[in-house]
């Protein structure tokens, strides 16, 4: 007893050491001047993290632990679902989603090399990555402006029998129109895969229902890379109201085993030595049979530790980007001539990850970015801007297979070719707001 209550001494000790050393040397940012940089985007932290962190590392569990369980639940009653599955990265979390719809365990509702998902070719590469890995189709519809989102007026035209699903990404925090896309999918009995990557804590309002987008198709999934909503430095999540995808998900996550007992229990389920799987013996250890091809995509407890700290800031970090969006929205209503400046999706309240800039014709966006980053503002594309202008589609441009693309995505690239953002994350002042105002309207009126 004497040893254990030296040991919870010397541990409330060192965290309260880590806490001190956190304020001091870590929350000591100076008031804005201007000229300074300003990232598109930043960890915002506190003691908190870094004392959740150091607790993590005492214990030495090293793998998925205490704070990944506790972060699960933590998420799943934020988002209002009751699965949750934490992973490596949002990246990680777009495979998954995409795999479980591959099981077979789906029976006829299993999506199958050669099928078709209709997606858009304007956003993130990873949202894309995994249906061409499996040797899925990807089917292209242009996008909208000023919401950067799917154009649902196409989505009839890119159906064919061979359709089995929608996988698309809600654009910086801006829901795309989330009322067409699940009436379509609902129409044909398609999976709805919603990358909330961007946008963790937009809502959106269907048949008077307010809710958080991710939850309203199939699955949702998230990142928590340090430019993201919330950090946990590298670190991702998938989250559904399905048992099943949920009890796929984890298995591919732990490398496709079909035994569901958490780390170090090994016996949780009191049936790890008595059931025939396959064509195993009968006794078979369940904690090494696998049920499909899986990976190893968990994530550490330190970092899980960090994100539970995150988690409790998330309602503060939504308020701070939806005032800052705003008040930037304001302050460039003087270039509204020059610049489209962006508008949330109808029945949408957005938790906005950026602030997305299309110049008109006449302005030069190469021209107005350089300007703005000379001035110290951090600018950013939207993404992959035409995903099949790239290099990783030169071989597939050249067979003409592989994918399909309805139209001729115009909007996407205009995009591409005239679009560009900066941040509005909840660091940002009031003074820092002003600044990239005042920078962009000087550089665009000139």
């Amino acid at each position: 007893m004497a040893d254990n209550n030296a040991k919870q001494q010397a541990r409330a000790e060192i965290l309260r050491l880590v806490a001190e050393y956190c304020d001091t040397y870590h929350n000591t940012d100076r008031e804005f001047t201007e000229g300074q940089r300003i990232p598109y985007a930043s960890r915002v932290y506190d003691s908190e993290e870094m004392v959740n962190l150091v607790d993590s590392a005492l214990e030495f569990w090293l793998t998925s632990g205490r704070y990944t369980e506790q972060f699960e639940r933590s998420l799943g009653q934020f988002l209002g679902v009751p699965y949750c599955a934490l992973v490596n990265s949002g990246s990680s979390a777009n495979l998954l989603a995409f795999m479980a719809l591959t099981s077979p365990l789906l029976g006829e509702r299993r999506v199958l090399p050669g099928d078709e998902v209709i997606t858009v070719a304007c956003g993130f590469p990873t949202t894309v990555a995994p249906i061409l890995q499996y040797g899925a189709v990807p089917v292209f519809i242009d996008v909208t402006l000023p919401q950067y989102n799917a154009d649902v007026t196409q989505l009839e035209a890119a159906l064919s029998d061979k359709t089995r699903a929608v996988m698309m990404a809600h654009t910086l925090g801006n829901p795309f129109d989330l009322k067409a896309v699940k009436d379509f999918c609902d129409k044909h009995g398609l999976w709805l895969i919603e990358d909330n990557c961007d946008a963790l804590g937009s809502q959106y309002t269907l048949d008077g229902e307010t809710k958080y987008t991710g939850t309203i198709g199939d699955i949702g999934t998230s990142s928590f890379y340090p430019p993201h909503h919330m950090t946990m430095g590298e670190g991702g999540a998938v989250y559904t109201k399905d048992p099943l995808l949920s009890r796929i998900v984890r298995s591919l996550r732990d490398w496709g085993r079909d035994c569901v007992c958490p780390p170090g229990q090994d016996n949780f389920c009191r049936h790890r030595f008595d059931n025939q799987y396959g064509e195993l013996p009968r006794g078979y250890d369940h904690k090494y049979v696998y049920s499909h091809f899986g990976y190893n995509l968990k994530v550490t407890d330190m970092q899980a530790a960090v994100g539970c700290a995150q988690l409790k800031k998330m309602p503060g970090f939504i308020e701070r980007r939806r005032h800052n969006f705003d008040r930037l929205k304001a302050a460039l209503q003087p270039a509204a001539d020059r610049l489209l400046l962006p508008e949330p999706c109808p029945n949408s309240r957005p938790s906005w990850f950026g602030f997305l800039l299309t110049c008109q014709p006449g302005v030069d966006r190469n021209a107005l970015v350089r300007a703005v980053e000379d001035k110290g503002v951090q600018t950013r594309m939207l993404f992959a801007g035409n995903l099949t202008k790239h290099p990783c589609f030169d071989e597939l441009r050249r067979t003409g297979e592989g994918y399909r693309i309805v139209g001729s995505l115009e909007n996407t690239d205009r995009i591409m070719n005239d679009t560009f953002w900066v941040g509005v994350y909840p660091g940002m002042t009031d003074a820092h707001i002003d600044y990239m105002a005042k920078t962009i309207l000087e550089a665009v009126m000139s």
